[in-house]
Formats: C-alpha cells, structure tokens, sequence
C-alpha cells in the first residue's frame, strides 16, 4: 500500500516575521521523528493577514524566508508546501504567493494566489486583497517521488474549476495554506475541503493559521485532511497545533475505480458547450473539461 505522510502546522503569526520562521523549525525539530514526507504551513504565515502589511512584509523569490524555507526543506528532508508569504517582483506587484521545496531544497513550485479574497458580507467579514494585491494567472502543479501534486490558497478553493484542472492535470493531492475567518471558517470551512475532495476523488489538505482573537483578522483555524470520499479524516480544533496524517493512494485509486466520476464526465456535451460559447452564442466563459 502506497501511503503518504504529512503534516500541518498550525501556528500562531506574530508581528515580528523572522520570529514566525523560526517557529517553523521548531515545529520541524518536533515532528522530524514523524518522518513525514510533506510539511505543510499556513497562509500568509509569516505576515500578520491585513491588507496593509503585505507590501511592507513583501520579499523577492529568494529572499530571507524563501533561503531559510529552502534550508528547513533540505535539513528536515521534507517536501515543505510553504505557506504562503507577500511576494514582490521587479515591477514592485505584490502577490500571495507559495514557494514548495523538495526534500533537497530545490524550489518545484510557485503559486501566486489566482482569486483574491474580495469580499463584503452584511452583519460580517469585510476584506479586500486587491487593494495592494495583484492576482496570479495559473493553477500550480509539481512533481515529487509520488506523482503530481498540486497547490492552491485560500479562496482559490471556492472555484471548482481551478481544482478540476489540476486533476485533469494528473494531482494527486491538493495541499491549501489557507486563512478563513470568523464568518466564512463556520459557514463553508469543512464544506469546501469535502466537496472539492468529493468532485475530484482526491485527498485535500488545509492548513490554517491558531486563532488569535487579538488580532486584526481572526482565523478560523480547523487545519484539515478530507479523503476521495468526501470525509473528514483529521481535523484541528481553533488552538496551535500539528495535523499529522498519512493519505493512502491506493485508496484513491480504489475510489476511482469503484466510482468511475472522472471516467464518466460528458466530454462531448462539454466540447459542444464549448463551441457554443466560442461561436458567441453565449457569454459565459470556457468550461474546464
């Protein structure tokens, strides 16, 4: 049996973003006896979540977090699905991005938030990424010992199509540093991760900030696994804390097989729902096949 071992951090963000890496090698120093074969952190784990900080916060690939992410990666001999971290390129954009490191170091993946959490809900949350954010253009797959993997952020898992194109993309395992709130963790939180591991028979992995109810933004917290069936297989509660599990693809496999969802979808009613749209009959964009 083909199993994968992983593990989520949940920890706290504090103001000072050298200290929150160092909490990254403590909890490495804790779980290495685990041997887990991915390590997976939070959401902007390194820059407290409000819209201000992020050009303050933001560093260039390669920069100090991204050196000391790429160290732990290859000390820890993890794949680490860092988080995500304020990226800033050569234009001065800012972008929620996620670096992911094989077990020697090297950088195999990069994913810069593609939906940006922009939001205004009566009686609740209120948040703007895109009043200093500049949203990424392309869903994120890397290759490791076990096959392909995907990565994803926070609101990008509310758009089914992002993460049917990774499977049809050959993912195995969706991993999604991510930060609900107060508001939305309740309401959609475990919903999200079931029904997209669910449609796309596939194991999901969340990983979200502890909550800090002095803070400007307060995470749900609830760092998760979900199975190609749609379950909960472990969960967090709100508190600081490792997620640890181990994911068997040959159940997934098994899933499949058994239920043949991704065997069975209606390419040519797809196609012709295409060309429909590309012969201006209809407004909607392209669907994802």
């Amino acid at each position: 049996m083909e199993k994968i071992k992983i593990a989520a951090i949940q920890m706290p963000t504090v103001a000072d973003k050298m200290e929150n890496v160092r909490t990254v090698k403590a909890y490495l120093e804790k779980i290495k006896d685990e041997k887990p074969d991915f390590v997976i952190l939070p959401e902007m784990f390194c820059c407290p979540y409000q819209t201000e900080n992020f050009p303050i916060y933001a560093e260039e690939e390669g920069g100090p977090i991204w050196q000391q992410l790429s160290a732990y990666a290859k000390q820890y001999g993890v794949y680490l699905i860092g988080g995500s971290m304020p990226e800033k390129d050569a234009e001065g954009n800012v972008y929620n991005t996620c670096y992911v490191f094989d077990r020697e170091g090297k950088q195999i993946g990069k994913h810069r938030k593609v939906h940006l959490f922009d939001i205004d809900i009566k009686g609740g949350q209120t948040f703007k990424e895109s009043d200093t954010l500049t949203a990424g253009d392309s869903d994120t797959v890397f290759d490791t010992e076990f096959g392909k993997m995907g990565v994803m952020l926070c609101f990008d898992i509310r758009f089914p199509e992002l993460s049917r194109m990774m499977v049809n993309d050959g993912t195995r395992i969706v991993f999604v540093p991510a930060a609900f709130n107060m508001t939305t963790g309740p309401a959609h939180w475990e919903l999200s991760f079931r029904t997209r591991a669910l449609d796309n028979q596939i194991y999901m992995v969340g990983c979200a900030p502890a909550r800090d109810v002095s803070a400007g933004y307060i995470s749900w917290g609830h760092s998760i696994v979900t199975d190609p069936w749609g379950r909960v297989t472990g969960m967090l509660d709100e508190n600081e804390g490792i997620l640890l599990a181990e994911l068997d693809m040959d159940y997934e496999e098994q899933v499949r097989e058994e239920l043949p969802l991704l065997k069975s979808r209606r390419k040519d009613i797809y196609q012709l729902a295409k060309n429909l749209i590309n012969s201006g009959n209809s407004t909607e964009s392209s669907p994802v096949l």
